[in-house]
């Protein structure tokens, strides 16, 4: 499979290791260095496309390698309201569209013990809920991608919740979001539902960015060669 890579920082370099190292070849590399090359000529060099970018330039670069006819594998966070836009893209243009707040496999499993627990505790509205999380002081977006995905799953299925807030605010219906920045910490998130006699508490954390990078590849061996909208969820097999 042929990979171009939307992004070259730690993430896009790890992407690529991971990548070569299961036999796939990177055709192109998109830095800020030479962002004038993500145009239609050298972007159909490859077969898929892994966008790691920022939130300022997600949405642009997603929508160009559609539009190219590249299928795309999406990991920058930030952008959420213009995913439809995305979505219509890979429509209109016969090619296959997966964005994923993250793409780790522990954190996608997390996602679905976390759906199972808020369900659990609806109608216990003793316990109150709070989500933290815990990333890198260069990641630009706070809450992360993936604490809002813990964020609108537990408000779906939990009736005391109607949005979630950055910090606590002490909104009724709330659920606040905790987000720290600390240095060189790939990524952690606990959930904790607190009463006055005890507290309930989930949590994962990434010990480095193999686990993200790995997921990446596989969604792109996945939608390679595929048209339409994918999870995460439809590459691990998760019901």
């Amino acid at each position: 499979m042929n990979i171009a890579l939307i992004g070259y920082g730690k993430m896009g370099k790890t992407i690529e290791q991971i990548a070569l190292q299961r036999g796939h070849n990177i055709v192109l590399r998109i830095s800020s260095a030479n962002k004038h090359e993500l145009g239609a000529p050298h972007i159909q060099q490859a077969d898929v496309a892994i966008e790691f970018t920022h939130p300022e330039s997600g949405k642009d670069n997603v929508l160009r390698c559609l539009e190219a006819g590249i299928s795309v594998v999406c990991g920058t966070t930030g952008w959420n309201d213009s995913l439809p836009e995305a979505n219509k893209a890979a429509s209109d243009n016969g090619v296959a569209f997966l964005y994923a707040s993250n793409f780790s496999i522990g954190v996608n499993i997390f996602f679905e013990i976390n759906k199972l627990l808020a369900r659990l505790m609806n109608g216990h509205d003793e316990y109150k809920p709070t989500i933290e999380e815990t990333h890198h002081t260069q990641k630009k977006d706070a809450p992360s991608g993936t604490a809002i995905t813990l964020a609108e799953q537990i408000i779906q299925n939990l009736d005391s919740k109607t949005k979630w807030t950055l910090n606590d605010t002490g909104e009724a219906g709330a659920l606040p979001i905790i987000a720290h920045r600390i240095e060189n910490v790939p990524g952690t998130h606990k959930i904790t539902y607190s009463s006055s006699i005890d507290d309930i508490e989930i949590k994962h954390t990434a010990h480095n960015r193999d686990g993200f990078a790995l997921g990446a590849v596989l969604a792109a061996e996945y939608v390679c060669g595929k048209k339409g909208i994918f999870t995460m969820k439809d590459v691990l097999g998760i019901q």
